[in-house]
């Protein structure tokens, strides 16, 4: 259709339905009207704005009733023109304004027509067009007193609309109607910026809306939740838009006392609002009442958008209207704060960000009302967070604690003038100890043992991404949600950096001293105030805060360090392993009432005087987690201090050392993890480095303390963790230690062998790291010229001397660990025969005695020893193996084929089937070092032979066709001859008739067990 872009052109065109549509009120006329109106430039149009509106106007006005479809076509194709048109008389926009508002109206009654959605949506959008399409300053001039009546109308028409309304679209059109009434549309066809006089003139007027608004708005943001997001969004929006603007601060402090009335009619005049200090009072107080109700239900709203939403409402309210609405402010502040943790990162974002421009803008801080209105909010908190910590669920503590954690930021340092309440403080502090209280009845705590000490080589860059290393989970007796704990150390940390340290650090050091059981919690918190202090993952809104110093915080440190390491605090009862019981219980009565964890959970009895106490699984948990606190917390220091740190090194390393040797794993991997943050604090490239670059006041602090063992009986640890730990530059240090260690292993042999002898095993496996291997061409010095002995090789000797003693101790775990000595003295030895076979000959009959008579496995152990002395000692052995050895291993291996021949699969795993097959894979290399003689062989044959049958377990078969395979070594003749003699392959014819045929009397039938094997040796011997 061709375009009329002259108004001539679009008169000749339109005039004829124009004159149609007036004469003849119809459906088809108004379409037909519209169809002629797209075929007209927007140019042209506005020409005959008014010539075209006249018969859509007139069909409207027409008093007879009329069908809703006809009213629908005319509405639309009055907002098509709106469209493409502009308003440029003032009374067009205030009739228009008019019409399109009576389309709605229901006589008599207060609610909108009951017509179909349909028409209400095109009312709906009418009204928005034409608003958009007043030109220029016909739309301010449109908003004077007399609009009142017609406005307030509207106004009301579209908020019933809104709450009533089933069809979401026509909810969601009201509201955006709704928003360009109240100057509020954020689109570009939207009025120039206002002056102050303009801001004033709406207020006003707006402000007799206010309580119809506020109240309709509340309801539907407070409505159901199924309504949608969208709706609750856009209500929130035009509430704290409307509310902001009409009670802005700055509007207010420009309204005159007295105001003069304005020139309309009398009943107008009365809608007039008077914006004066006690309007402002009672509005403020009854918008009070309607804020905390959308608060109330929003801060819970399931869809993010809406808790989003509230945050823009607390930052418009409270930047905007901080002295009109101040009654509010605490609510709004605790809306805010409560968010700081939502679930979705959005929200979170958004609510830092408002809380980093608050604090910059010192919204709160430099605002006395609001600074006391939180301090307030704070110290009510602080007064009912015990309760609210007992009686709420996860959800529940995760709002509360989120709401104390916004309040912490918001006031930064001014939270000391709740602090420096003691009643409020030892309410916070209680709550605080409350909720993280542990729960230490898991027995798998006390079970989970280290039975290796050369675990700790990982290197400080293996958890580089945060400032400290991460302790096992903890379980915690009122929470089970991890958040909760996280949320916990922020608080923590907010009250360190921001707090009075010493105010802080003191009062949870009492708390720490007043019972054991706030013990573990109270170590918790000053492990995160310390963290948070030096400002360890902290976010700081308060950019002119200044920390706590380097030397104060130094000085905090080595205060709490000295308590955690004093002897009552650093050696509790872990375990009730004879030894180690022992070790805790000559402690210091004083420590006795470190070993209880709580009434609530162990019940501990009054002891009688001289009796031990009988530690419980609760308590030893209980204390095994205090420890590894106090270990985690000197990693904290360490990452709080840096390279401060290495002062305290003297006083913190060697208790950590210790730890580290702890036989309960939870220990062992908590000291681990406090020297790793040790090395990072302190710039060190690995453990290795570390206990190398300090070994010197280590050894020296070994040294004193070996001298007064009953007092520090857990020293032989430190030097055990050291050696595994380390390399050859330590030994030389060690070096007189060792005669330190050995002395006092002589002096109590009987009470503490189990903790010298693992010293001794790492000491051995060190200097096994560094022997020479035995070269070919070495023979010992004669008498004549005797050089002095590598220190190591004398070293030893003095062990091996010992382990010749302990051999024959009656605890099992000392016997297998003296054996495992044994092997690596022997190994160091090898080079040295001088010092070496003596000390075999000596160490002889206890080791016949482990091998022939005592548990399986010892016997194990034993065996793995005789091989080592086979392979280094050679011909010294020969002759005591073959008599006091072999006849029993002989024995045991036929007295024990038939029952593994028997066995099914679970027999693998059983000590017999493991000491059989150590014993067959042993004695055939023993057999060839040794170089054992033809009887001595046969025997060991006739026991193995029966180990080739089929029937018996796979390992086992695999293990004595090896011990043929040395035996052909040595006497290859004799093993084809006993192979054959067991299954003989083929028939041997002589080469001449003249010889007798070789009679074997191996069968060569197919149901002969040995068959497979045999085969496979004699293919090997060809």
């Amino acid at each position: 259709m061709a375009v009329f872009d002259t108004p001539e052109e679009a008169f000749g065109v339109l005039r004829p339905v124009c004159v149609q549509l007036t004469k003849t009120q119809t459906v088809e006329n108004v379409e037909r009207l519209q169809a002629q109106l797209r075929a007209v430039s927007d140019s042209a149009l506005q020409e005959l704005q008014q010539y075209v509106l006249f018969p859509l106007r007139f069909t409207l006005k027409t008093p007879a009733p009329k069908r809703e479809r006809l009213v629908q076509s005319v509405v639309e194709c009055l907002t098509f023109v709106l469209s493409s048109t502009c308003v440029k008389e003032q009374e067009l926009l205030r009739e228009l304004f008019s019409e399109l508002s009576a389309c709605l109206y229901s006589p008599g009654s207060q609610k909108p027509a009951a017509v179909s959605e349909e028409l209400k949506l095109a009312v709906i959008r009418g009204l928005s067009t034409l608003m958009h399409s007043a030109y220029g300053d016909i739309i301010l001039a449109f908003y004077e007193p007399s609009i009142l009546p017609r406005l307030g109308f509207a106004v009301s028409l579209l908020l019933d609309l809104a709450e009533r309304e089933k069809s979401k679209q026509i909810k969601i059109a009201a509201l955006k109607c709704l928003q360009v009434l109240l100057f509020q549309c954020d689109c570009q066809d939207h009025p120039r910026s206002l002056d102050e006089l303009e801001q004033k003139q709406l207020g006003d007027l707006f402000a007799c809306f206010l309580p119809g608004i506020s109240m309709a708005l509340t309801r539907v943001i407070t409505g159901d939740f199924k309504q949608g997001h969208g709706i609750v969004t856009s209500s929130l929006k035009i509430f704290y838009e409307t509310v902001s603007f009409i009670m802005a601060d700055e509007q207010l402090e420009r309204i005159p006392q007295v105001q003069p009335k304005p020139a309309v009619e009398h009943r107008v005049a009365e809608l007039v609002v008077h914006r004066e200090a006690k309007w402002v009072k009672n509005t403020s107080d009854k918008l009070t009442l309607l804020i905390k109700k959308i608060i109330e239900c929003v801060s819970v709203h399931p869809h993010w958008k809406v808790r989003l939403a509230l945050i823009e409402l607390v930052e418009a309210l409270l930047l905007k209207c901080s002295q009109s609405l101040v009654g509010s402010a605490g609510p709004l502040l605790k809306a805010l704060v409560g968010l700081v943790n939502d679930e979705s990162p959005e929200v979170q974002a958004q609510c830092n960000r408002v809380l980093r421009r608050f604090a910059d803008q010192k919204v709160v801080v430099g605002n006395r009302a609001f600074a006391d209105i939180l301090s307030e909010n704070l110290h009510s908190l602080a007064t009912s967070l015990p309760r609210l910590m007992n009686s709420q669920d996860d959800q529940g503590k995760f709002s509360t604690l989120s709401e104390l954690l916004g309040y912490l930021k918001l006031l930064g340092p001014k939270v000391n003038f709740v602090l420096n309440s003691a009643a409020h403080l030892q309410r916070l502090s209680k709550a605080l100890v409350q909720v993280l209280e542990l729960d230490v009845t898991d027995i798998k705590i006390v079970e989970a043992r280290r039975w290796h000490s050369d675990q700790l080589s990982a290197s400080p860059e293996t958890a580089a991404g945060q400032p400290w290393s991460q302790m096992q989970k903890r379980y915690f007796r009122f929470f089970t949600d991890e958040r909760l704990f996280l949320l916990l150390q922020q608080v923590c940390r907010l009250l360190g950096f921001y707090g009075d340290l010493y105010l802080l650090v003191d009062h949870f050091m009492e708390l720490y001293h007043e019972s054991v059981v706030y013990r573990k919690q109270a170590a918790m918190i000053l492990n995160e105030l310390v963290a948070g202090a030096a400002g360890l993952e902290v976010e700081n809104l308060h950019e002119k805060h200044i920390k706590t110093s380097p030397d104060e915080l130094r000085e905090i440190v080595t205060s709490i360090l000295e308590e955690y390491t004093s002897q009552e605090n650093w050696h509790l009862i872990t375990c009730i392993e004879s030894e180690e019981a022992g070790e805790e219980l000559t402690v210091k009565q004083s420590g006795l009432r470190a070993i209880t964890s709580g009434a609530h959970t162990c019940q501990v009895p009054s002891f009688p005087a001289f009796s031990k106490p009988s530690a419980t699984i609760c308590s030893m948990n209980g204390n095994i987690w205090q420890i590894c606190i106090q270990l985690e917390g000197i990693g904290r220091f360490a990452c709080a201090l840096g390279k401060d740190f290495r002062l305290l090194l003297m006083s913190a390393l060697y208790p950590v050392l210790e730890k580290a040797g702890d036989q309960t794993l939870l220990i062992s991997q908590a000291a681990t993890s406090a020297m790793m943050d040790i090395c990072r604090a302190c710039g060190y490239d690995s453990l290795r480095h570390l206990i190398n670059q300090n070994s010197d006041y280590l050894v020296n602090g070994i040294s004193l303390n070996l001298r007064h063992l009953s007092l520090h009986p857990h020293t032989p640890k430190v030097l055990e963790v050291m050696l595994w730990n380390s390399d050859a530059s330590l030994l030389p240090l060690v070096a007189d230690v060792v005669q330190d260690v050995l002395t006092t292993l002589d002096q109590f042999y009987d009470k503490r062998a189990t903790s010298f002898v693992s010293v001794l095993h790492a000491l051995l496996a060190a200097l096994e790291e560094q022997s020479d291997p035995p070269k070919g061409g070495e023979r010992d010095t004669g008498p004549d010229v005797e050089p002095p002995l590598p220190v190591q090789v004398q070293i030893a000797a003095d062990v091996m001397e010992r382990c010749i003693h302990l051999l024959s101790d009656k605890h099992l775990k000392i016997r297998l660990k003296v054996l495992d000595v044994l092997d690596l003295c022997v190994v160091v030895l090898q080079s040295h025969k001088n010092q070496l076979l003596p000390l075999a000959h000596r160490a002889w009959p206890p080791l016949v005695h482990r091998l022939t008579n005592d548990d399986p496995l010892a016997v194990l152990r034993a065996f793995k020893v005789l091989q080592t002395l086979g392979g280094k000692c050679g011909d010294f052995l020969r002759s005591r193996f073959c008599k006091d050895v072999l006849p029993k291993l002989a024995g045991s291996l036929v007295t024990q084929a038939p029952v593994s021949a028997r066995a099914g699969p679970v027999y693998s795993h059983t000590l017999a089937f493991k000491l059989q097959l150590a014993v067959l894979q042993g004695l055939g290399p023993l057999c060839e070092r040794l170089d054992l003689g033809e009887g001595d062989l046969n025997r060991v044959a006739d026991a193995c032979l029966i180990y080739l049958s089929a029937k018996q377990p796979v390992k086992l078969q695999e293990a004595a066709r090896r011990v043929f395979l040395h035996l052909m070594k040595v006497d290859p003749d004799s093993t084809w001859f006993l192979l054959n003699e067991l299954y003989c392959p083929e028939q041997f014819t002589p080469p001449h008739p003249s010889l007798h045929p070789v009679q074997l009397r191996g069968t060569t039938g197919q149901g002969n067990p040995y068959a497979a094997n045999v085969l496979r040796l004699l293919q090997e011997l060809q």
